[in-house]
């Protein structure tokens, strides 16, 4: 029968035909014409509903456009419907697991090369049954989804080898699991990617690589390539200092167009798709149509590669207590769907920058063999291996930008984060000032990004004293801060004292030329460097939580902030008065009393949403101490999305409420899976008075620079 009037319009009469001949269909062929499974989203297939309730649920929720077989129903199942016996599904379990593996083993062959015995072992491996007579596993198979299992638990290789023997002890005699982590990593080591291990200075000057690899000290700073003991000799082994690994991607991206349904999905962006003036996904930006305008010969190929790659600290032990960091670089592939790009499976490591120290500014060193591979990738590109369209094709890529938090922004950019000038998009322009009592720098003057014509330009007495009619700074392009930055000379390393500040002057704002200005088309991107938004997030709610409660250490407002707003002539109404050896604060529009608190902290405590939805914060809130505890980022991302503007409901003056709730909302919508880029100026322009409205009623110490990043979060 035809199935094409499934995906038509409901209120169409092609659909409405299509619903009369599938019931009349189903009636025929139902033993009890009553009672028929109901096909629609909601019930499917699940469910047993009259022909007139099915009717109107094929109108009411639309028919489920993945039953194309109607086997429920009468119709013959294909070979692709579900298995009607145990035994067919496990002949199904058997085929699946068989393909993929051997898949998996073709995939790595061009790794073997070297060892062509190797890979007959492995084929031989992926086909062969895990005991005699097993129809849903093979050696291969159960070893890597064993293996899988102790990587994701954080198993240990000792618990792993006892789990492999019990195993063996409870499968049949003649079976072929390995005994132990040793023989289990013998079979399993010629699947792995293959990585090079570079060694580096433990000041962080140099990689010894290329005309260095034989040295055996640093020339910049004289330290040794390895480990040294107490009497400043070398250890008997040889231990290295300091190691990088790094992964090399281009092996890597050859083997993803290996898998026929991998190569597909990497061409999904340009399948038909239409800009309907939504976002959905990186390629509908801006930054990826710059790409396809400047350089059409590389948009022609739609398998060329859009990249992005970020990176941070990390602490490898899972303790709070260790100072541990080391830092992997992750590579993200964006020619995937937005339902794949982020999976787990597509995220590449890289880079893993040992630590114990965190690179700094000196992570430039490292990044120099990725960045090398990245110009070949765009210079010439590599020949790979098409299995979807069955060719060969020469593969080039482009990194898009990078995305991380603010410190680690700057360590890539190359430009200052702290300080007066610490807004790398404003840059000389950023409108700061040194608070003296607080002794830290103030980000207000938002005055500035509001329309021309707009009344809050002209207020005084509720702001900084002072009208504002300058216009908002605009944003240098790559060009121009390269020009910045060809001035500088940079030096590496930890042990030549403090950095040179020569360079970093008022006027310039940047402390290192970046290498990744090595890349030829780096310069013309739009946006080079992302802000991590749920970094941004995260600290502006522990800043509005932590001075709404009043938490030591975490509020904004005190006895500093108070002097400082007297120093200003603002709010007089708010000084501190002095008796009788006590300093009495006056409460202020965002005071809440203890009353009030402990209602906020009751009313998130007894919040109960769906699992897996966020935090128990029932576990997060002491009523004790009236205070939020150990809260995640994730927490923190829902807290100031969804849940503070409930739980501030009645609490505060009502001018004062709407601020936050409208700073929520532009969260909200700032991170919603599809973004209509017609309301993009609107919500950049609410978000200005939103944040204008806030510098009304908090004080200037609320106002670090955290808060201020917020205003180019929609660029």
């Amino acid at each position: 029968m035809n199935r094409s009037w499934m995906s038509k319009d409901r209120r169409s009469k092609d659909y409405e035909d299509g619903v009369e001949n599938f019931i009349s269909f189903a009636i025929q062929n139902s033993a009890h014409q009553n009672s028929i499974k109901c096909p629609c989203l909601q019930c499917g297939n699940l469910i047993f509903n009259t022909p007139q309730k099915i009717r109107e649920h094929l109108f009411f929720y639309g028919i489920d456009q993945s039953y194309h077989t109607w086997f429920w129903h009468g119709e013959a199942a294909l070979s692709s419907g579900p298995p009607t016996t145990r035994a067919e599904c496990f002949d199904r379990i058997h085929i699946g697991n068989v393909d993929h593996t051997v898949e998996m083993v073709e995939a790595a062959q061009d790794d073997c090369k070297a060892n062509p015995k190797l890979f007959e072992r492995l084929l031989e491996d992926a086909e062969k049954p895990l005991y005699p007579n097993c129809k849903n596993f093979t050696k291969l198979s159960a070893l890597v989804k064993l293996y899988n299992l102790k990587r994701r638990y954080g198993w240990s290789d000792k618990s792993f080898s006892e789990l492999l023997s019990l195993l063996g002890d409870m499968l049949p005699i003649n079976n072929e699991l390995p005994l132990s982590m040793y023989e289990a990593k013998k079979t399993l080591n010629a699947l792995g990617m293959e990585y090079e291990k570079i060694h580096a200075c433990p000041n962080d000057c140099i990689l010894f690589r290329n005309e260095l690899k034989d040295a055996s000290s640093c020339p910049t700073c004289g330290a040794s390539r390895w480990k040294v003991n107490r009497r400043g000799t070398k250890k008997s082994k040889g231990v290295l200092a300091k190691v990088m690994w790094y992964f090399p991607p281009i092996p890597r991206f050859k083997r993803m167009f290996q898998s026929s349904k991998i190569a597909k999905d990497l061409i999904w962006h340009a399948q038909g798709g239409e800009f309907d003036g939504k976002m959905r996904h990186p390629s509908d930006s801006p930054s990826w149509k710059v790409i396809d305008h400047r350089w059409p010969d590389f948009s022609a190929e739609p398998r060329n590669l859009r990249l992005a790659i970020s990176a941070d600290g990390i602490n490898p032990h899972s303790s709070l207590s260790s100072r541990y960091s080391c830092w992997p670089v992750v590579m993200i592939t964006y020619n995937l769907p937005s339902w794949l790009c982020m999976k787990r499976k597509f995220m590449m490591l890289s880079l893993l920058i040992s630590g114990p120290q965190q690179p700094g500014n000196d992570i430039d060193i490292y990044l120099a063999p990725l960045i090398e591979d990245l110009k070949t990738l765009w210079e010439t590109g590599v020949e790979a291996y098409d299995a979807y369209q069955r060719e060969v094709f020469t593969l080039r890529a482009v990194l898009l930008w990078t995305i991380n938090d603010f410190p680690a922004y700057g360590n890539l950019s190359g430009c200052t984060v702290k300080g007066y000038f610490a807004c790398p998009i404003c840059g000389s322009e950023t409108y700061s000032h040194r608070l003296k009592h607080g002794r830290k720098n103030s980000f207000t003057g938002h005055k500035r990004f509001l329309p021309c014509n707009h009344p809050f330009r002209k207020h005084k007495k509720a702001f900084n004293g002072e009208q504002e009619f300058r216009s908002p700074p605009q944003p240098l392009s790559g060009e121009e801060i390269l020009l910045k930055m060809n001035a500088i000379c940079n030096s590496w390393g930890k042990k030549r004292g403090r950095h040179d500040k020569s360079n970093v002057t008022y006027a310039n704002c940047w402390k290192k030329k970046s290498i990744f200005f090595e890349l030829e088309y780096w310069r013309y991107l739009h946006v080079r460097h992302n802000l991590d938004v749920m970094h941004i997030e995260k600290n502006v709610c522990e800043s509005i939580i932590g001075t709404l409660l009043n938490i030591p250490g975490k509020t904004k407002d005190g006895l500093n902030s108070r002097l400082d707003l007297m120093d200003m002539g603002l709010r007089c109404e708010l000084a501190p008065r002095f008796e009788s050896n006590r300093t009495y604060l006056p409460p202020a529009c965002y005071t809440l009393s203890r009353k009030e608190k402990k209602v906020f902290c009751q009313t998130l405590a007894e919040l109960k949403v769906p699992e897996g939805y966020c935090s128990n914060f029932r576990n997060l809130v002491s009523m004790e101490d009236l205070k939020l505890y150990g809260l995640k980022s994730h927490d923190y991302h829902t807290l100031m999305q969804q849940l503070l503007p409930v739980a501030l409901q009645s609490l505060l003056p009502k001018h004062v409420r709407h601020a936050i709730a409208r700073l929520s909302l532009f969260f909200n919508a700032l991170c919603k899976k599809v973004v209509d880029v017609s309301t993009l100026d609107k919500l950049q322009n609410e978000l200005v008075v939103t944040l204008c409205l806030l510098e009304k009623y908090f004080p200037p110490s609320f106002f670090d620079i955290m808060i201020h990043l917020t205003v180019h979060l929609v660029r």
